[in-house]
């Protein structure tokens, strides 16, 4: 049985599954799934990456199964929700600071925090600001530790933007060209849309190799 053809049957809404999700909200579920990720703290676990993928899958022409996307729609849903969020997010921090990091018990968002700041310091706003739109959870703290950071406004929203539009558009289309390429495609989804995920982890793996890769000298030198 394909993905797709689960997706006809009554079942409770699962957020961890990007396929769960769109069939029951279509486009609508994409934005509100994007706000959700990149402006509040509590949206930090949400499949941004899979989501936006498989969305563009989804809207193939003749592709088998219930569930229909109209692209323009997926598109437009995706750049509203990851831009809309991430500027609510901003403003959040500029509001309530770090206290809002501070109130969380999760150890996998203090981590996406720190990794946040390190960027932030390392790359500067701009570069930052754009990288960690492909970083999960990372993706998510970003947003309000800019807003309390005193991160301009202004340099802000235009290096969000940059980096939301091309993050969104980007898996968006890669998932529909490999649509329009591939036969059959959805006998493949679960195992593409778990690369997918593997490889928006490689950046988080990455840095954290950095990282440790750095303090090793320096516990040496000490």
């Amino acid at each position: 049985m394909s993905v797709f053809s689960l997706a006809s049957a009554p079942q409770a809404v699962n957020l961890l599954d990007a396929g769960s999700l769109l069939g029951a909200f279509g486009a609508l579920g994409i934005a509100v799934v994007l706000f959700a990720e990149t402006g509040l703290l509590v949206g930090f676990f949400l499949p941004g990456d899979s989501l936006l993928f498989t969305a563009g899958l989804l809207c193939v022409s003749g592709a088998p199964g219930p569930v229909r996307l109209s692209l323009p729609q997926v598109l437009v849903a995706a750049v509203a929700g990851a831009l809309l969020g991430a500027e609510a997010g901003y403003w959040i921090g500029r509001r309530g600071g770090r206290a809002l990091l501070a109130r969380s018990r999760s150890r996998r968002l203090h981590e996406g925090a720190a990794r946040a700041e390190e960027l932030l310091g390392r790359y500067g706003h701009a570069r930052a600001i754009v990288l960690a739109r492909f970083v999960p959870v990372v993706r998510t703290v970003l947003n309000p530790l800019a807003g309390a950071l005193g991160v301009p406004a202004r340099v802000f929203t235009l290096w969000q933007v940059v980096g939301g539009v091309v993050w969104t558009v980007g898996l968006v289309l890669a998932g529909y060209a490999l649509g329009s390429s591939v036969p059959n495609v959805d006998r493949y989804l679960l195992p593409i849309v778990a690369l997918v995920v593997v490889v928006s982890l490689v950046p988080l793996a990455a840095e954290l190799l950095r990282s440790r890769g750095r303090r090793t000298p320096e516990g040496e030198n000490s």
